[in-house]
Parts: C-alpha cells; structure tokens; sequence
C-alpha cells in the first residue's frame, strides 16, 4: 500500500526536480517504510511505501526494467495470485515472493492494455512504456484505491491523493462548480455521478474499473471491463449454491488475510460482518493467528429513543459471534467525548473535499486509530454486503410469493408462507393480501412528476441548478432524485447498476485509501471481491428467498459459521448514528448559530437553497432531540456545514 505520485512532460524536457520533490513532501504526513522516486527522460515518478503484504515488505518503487525498458509505480494489493501464477507462467520457486506489483507488469506484458482486466484486488497503478513513449495506468472496479490527474498541453501529472497535485505552481485552485452542484442536489450519499471530477476544476480522478493511457499529449480514458455479465449458475440442490458460495468467499478473505502484520475487523451484530470474522478467524488460525475485532457502541450515558426492532448497542449479538466463532480478541469503543461536529476540520483534512457520512466520520476514524496501536496492517470490514452476499429484501420475497402464486405453484408457495410466518412470527392474513396486491396490481411510474416536486427541497440553490443543469445530467446517468436510480422499481436491473455506474462505489474507496495512508492500515472488504459478486449476481433470485427467509442464501451458508442468534435474527437490526444528538448536545447551540452565520454569507447563498437552511434551523434550535439525527433537516444542515467550512479552507 502507498501514495504514488509521477509528472510526465509532453515536450520530452526532463521534469524539474523541484516539481517532484513539491509532490513527494505532500505525503510525509503519512508514514511510510520507504520513500523512492525514479525518473527517465521526460518522466518522473515517485513512492511513499506503506508495506503490507509479505511480498511488498522491502520492495522499491517505482520499479525499471531493463529488459523491457518499462516502469511500474503501483498502489496495489492483487487477490487473485494463483491464477495469475498460471496465466502468466510464473515458475514454482518465483510464487511466492514476486511482488503485486511486478505481477501487474507482468500482466502488461502479456496483455497490455488489456491487462487490467485480469486483476482482481484493489489498485491504482501506472507504468511508463519507454519504447512506447507511452503511460498506461488502471484503478480497479469499485474504486477502493484513488488516482486522480491533470493535465495541459505541457504535461500531465498524477497522485495518489490531491494535494501534491495542489501543491504544483502551475495548478489553479478554483472550485469546480459542476462538482459542488452535483453534491448539493443529490440527496443521497452519493456525492457525484460524474465519476471524472472532482471538487477542483484543473484535477480529475480515473473513474473505478477504466483505464487511462497518455501519449504524444493525448489523454484516454476507457471502460476496460464490466462487472456483470450474463451467465447464469445452476445447481441442482440448494447446497450446492451454499457450498459454492463458502469455496469462492473463502477466497476472497484468505486472500485479504495476506500481510506480515496483524488482521483486524470491524465487526457488528449482523450478517456481512459477522460472516467477514468467522472465515477470518479461521483463516488465521491456520497461521498461529488472532483476529482482532473492533465495534462501535453508544456511549454509557445514552438512552434508546429508537422503535424495537433497531439496536443501537448491538453487544449482545457481538459478542454471541465472538464467543460462537473463537479465535477472536474483541475490543468495543464507545469514543467518550467525541462526536462528528468538532472533528469536521480535520475530516475535510483527510478527505479532501466535501464528504456526507457526517454521522460516521468520527468512529471510523477512532477505530483505524485503535487498530493502528495494536499494529494491525489489514482491516476487514463486510461493507458492501448488502448487494452481494446478503442481497434480499421484503420486495424480493413478495416478488418471489408473486411467481409462485402466477405459475400455479401452490404447494411449494404454501410452503414458503408456512416458513415465513414461523420465522416471523406472524400468520398468513397479514404476509397473503401483500403478495396478492404484488400480483395483480399494476404501477404506473410517476417518477418524472415526483422528481420534478422533490427538487424544491433540495440542498442546492434553485438558481444554480439550472446555470449548471444538473438535474438533467443526473438523469442521463441514470440518478433520479425521487428514488436515487431509474431501475428502482426493478430489484434486478438496480442490483446490477449498482455495480454498473461507478459513483455508486467512489465515497467509500475515497475515504478508506486517505484513511489506510494516515494510519498505515489498508481496508479490506471480501464482500466487494470481483469474483465473490459475479458469483452473487449470477445465481437464481429465488436462492436470497428461500426457505421464508429474506438473505437465504447467507443465512443457510453459514450454519455452524455464525451463532443462530444472528444467523437467524429476523425482528431487530442494527441501527448507527442513533446517538449522534446525544453526542453534540454540549455543542448544540453552537452548531445552530454557525449554520446561522453561513446562510447569511453572500457568496454561500449562490450555492445553497437558503429558505430551506432557514427552515430547517426554525425547527431544529432549541433542545436537540435525539430523533433529528434522522431527519432531511439535519441532513441538510450538517451537509451545508460541511461544504462550508470546506469553501472557507480553501
């Protein structure tokens, strides 16, 4: 894991060392076991290393090869080793100490730019072909590592992170408006749909899953692969499917398990976590290792304002996975005294730009600095989940009951709804009349009428929205205000343009790459493997169904893995943020008389939509109830806050 950095002149003229060194004391923040640059002609390239694999611990970068006349910088940790082994004809005695990023350039050699298309892990790279006069560079396809760029008609230029770029006495800071636009009126966490841009006009980012090939001054970005794909998998009994799914999640965490250092994970009452720690904790127990594990509860003080089917302190369920699973040494933090109001700076410090998990911000942080003291270099997480290995819903199993009712398929449909009542403990005249109303009753879109209603109560001032059009370059992306995306009506097609459109993934790749770099830690998520999700998109839906069950397909595959008590929990969920208002109810007053001062700021008013901010802080002042932190208005203030402050720092 590493920052990479590197400035290429079109012209042929050598880089100024001045321009390099600019770029590589941006990263000194960070620590690093090694820091290197390397430059050829009219390129230069640099490496703040962070090692975390075995095969990456005492690796220079950037990396020349005299035989090929080619170098490689990378940002990379690369999963699927063993295959590539075979492809690439790596001989026995070589396997296991090449580096990631020698086989990422072996992969260019065999396939060029093809080559990205191969990989399986998370990566940003960029490889200097002499011959060629040529950069070719990827970042995988969620995104889960960062690279952005810019470039005139002199140069181009390339980091890891924004500031180095920031930092190049040629770079213009303005804002990109467009950018800005996008985030104020996406209500979503979504921050923009134009995956090209960023907050600053002069610097873009390589989108997840394209490539990007610079040469004789042109710059090309290209799509170099797709996510989904039609096949189809079919067994012939149910455990086959779960059998399937254990082999190729297995895979995915032993190949996440892979560093000198100690593994941790983020750990929660439900599903995709507690799935991530039991294959861990085996994992490493075959290596004579622990698994360390790190949950986020409500400080002691709080009182549970939620409804009764939300836990806010999910210890119990936590640790029935602990004690079920072994091999684990539990840690639980309540982060006394923070909360995510007074760490805003130094958030938008860390990201960059403006951010919309507010709610979150702190603990994340918190907990990446209890792994980082523990000596942790791999931290797991089950975040992607939800549209992989734990993909089902109430609509899904309505729609299921739906198909069986059509097709006449009584027995197995009475079956289903005999599991369904007894898991939820509810009787037939409440589930039947639901499905029958999915049945026969048809839907007429009105997604056009609501859309155009909703905007009045968007974040972004009217006015700017229609000097930057951005409603209408969010529909042709495929975002729709009213639902957050076209397909929402079709669980199907929004499962797979999920993974289709790329802004769906770019926050969190984002804010765990500047996160990994200031802690020395890389994130990791199975859950979000290439090969974990093609296998999860390709299987009948009636396996996430089954058995009267939403998330079948999870919850039979890890019999034995997790504890029944979640394996099986239907009633309750877990539930983050529910003490956020808790937290800030010292800085209550504070917080309102800021967001007081900023909609009376001229230049601000531009952008946002100050009679909502206004009617929004009407109903907000006074005693903080801890139910706000649920509600559009808190949104919308704390998202105004941001984008504030983050004006101002610039």
């Amino acid at each position: 894991m590493s920052a990479i950095t590197g400035c290429l002149h079109f012209d042929g003229s050598p880089v100024n060392f001045q321009e390099v060194k600019i770029m590589m004391d941006s990263l000194r923040k960070f620590p690093a076991d090694i820091i290197h640059t390397w430059s050829g002609e009219e390129i230069s390239m640099g490496f703040h290393g962070q090692w975390i694999t075995p095969q990456s611990k005492g690796e220079t970068l950037p990396y020349w090869d005299d035989g090929t006349n080619t170098a490689i910088v990378a940002d990379a940790i690369i999963d699927n080793r063993e295959e590539l082994f075979e492809k690439l004809q790596v001989s026995q005695n070589q396997r296991e100490k090449i580096s990631d990023s020698k086989l990422i350039l072996l992969a260019y050699y065999k396939w060029q730019e093809e080559a990205p298309k191969h990989l399986v892990g998370d990566f940003a790279f960029m490889i200097w072909d002499s011959r060629e006069k040529k950069l070719f560079g990827a970042r995988d396809f969620s995104g889960a590592r960062t690279l952005y760029f810019f470039h005139d008609h002199k140069r181009f230029a390339f980091s890891t992170t924004i500031e180095p770029i920031l930092k190049l006495p040629f770079i213009n800071r303005s804002l990109n408006d467009q950018w800005l636009a996008e985030f104020l009126a996406i209500p979503t966490m979504v921050e923009a749909v134009d995956m090209s841009l960023t907050v600053y006009q002069e610097i873009n980012q390589l989108p997840p899953c394209h490539s990007i090939t610079v040469k004789n001054g042109r710059v090309l970005i290209s799509k170099y692969s797709n996510v989904v794909s039609n096949q189809l998998i079919r067994f012939k009994k149910n455990e086959e499917y779960e059998e399937a799914f254990r082999d190729v999640f297995n895979k995915a965490v032993k190949a996440r398990i892979r560093t000198f250092g100690g593994v941790g994970s983020h750990l929660s009452g439900g599903l995709d976590s507690g799935t991530v720690v039991s294959f861990a904790a085996k994992g490493l127990n075959e290596q004579k290792k622990r698994l360390h594990t790190y949950s986020y509860v409500p400080e002691d003080e709080f009182v549970d304002w939620t409804a009764y089917y939300y836990n806010p302190d999910e210890r119990p369920y936590i640790q029935e996975t602990v004690s079920h699973v072994g091999n684990i040494n539990d840690y639980y933090f309540n982060f006394k005294g923070r909360n995510p109001y007074t760490e805003v700076d130094d958030f938008l410090e860390l990201m960059e730009m403006p951010y919309k998990f507010f709610e979150n911000s702190f603990w994340l942080k918190g907990i990446f600095e209890e792994a980082q003291k523990q000596e942790v270099k791999v931290l797991l997480n089950g975040a992607r989940g939800n549209h992989s290995i734990s993909w089902g819903s109430p609509n899904l199993t309505l729609n299921y009951y739906s198909r069986l009712l059509k097709s006449l398929r009584w027995k197995r449909l009475f079956n289903e709804l005999n599991q369904y009542c007894m898991n939820f403990q509810t009787g037939k005249s409440a589930i039947l009349p639901m499905v029958m109303r999915k049945t026969y009753t048809s839907f007429t879109s009105s997604t056009q009428k609501t859309q155009t209603g909703e905007q009045s109560s968007m974040l972004i001032n009217p006015l700017f929205a229609e000097k930057t059009k951005v409603y209408q370059k969010l529909r042709d992306q495929g975002m729709y205000l009213s639902n957050g995306n076209i397909h929402a009506k079709n669980l199907n097609k929004y499962r797979n343009s999920h993974y289709e459109l790329p802004y769906y993934w770019n926050k969190s790749g984002t804010a765990t790459t500047k996160l990994s770099l200031r802690y020395g830690i890389w994130d990791r998520d199975p859950t979000n493997d290439l090969r974990v999700i093609r296998f999860c998109l390709s299987i009948p839906d009636e396996q996430y169904v089954l058995d009267g069950m939403d998330r079948s397909l999870i919850r039979r595959a890890t019999a034995n893995y997790l504890p029944e008590k979640v394996r099986r929990n239907f009633r309750t969920r877990g539930i983050q943020g529910a003490d956020v208002i808790h937290r800030m109810a010292p800085y209550w007053n504070t917080f309102i008389d800021e967001v007081k001062a900023i909609y009376k700021d001229s230049l601000f008013s531009e952008l946002v939509n100050v009679e909502l901010i206004k009617q929004a802080v009407s109903k907000l002042e006074g005693n903080p109830r801890p139910e706000y932190v649920f509600s559009n208005e808190f949104r919308l203030l704390t998202r105004s806050l941001i984008v504030y402050r983050f004006i101002k720092s610039v």
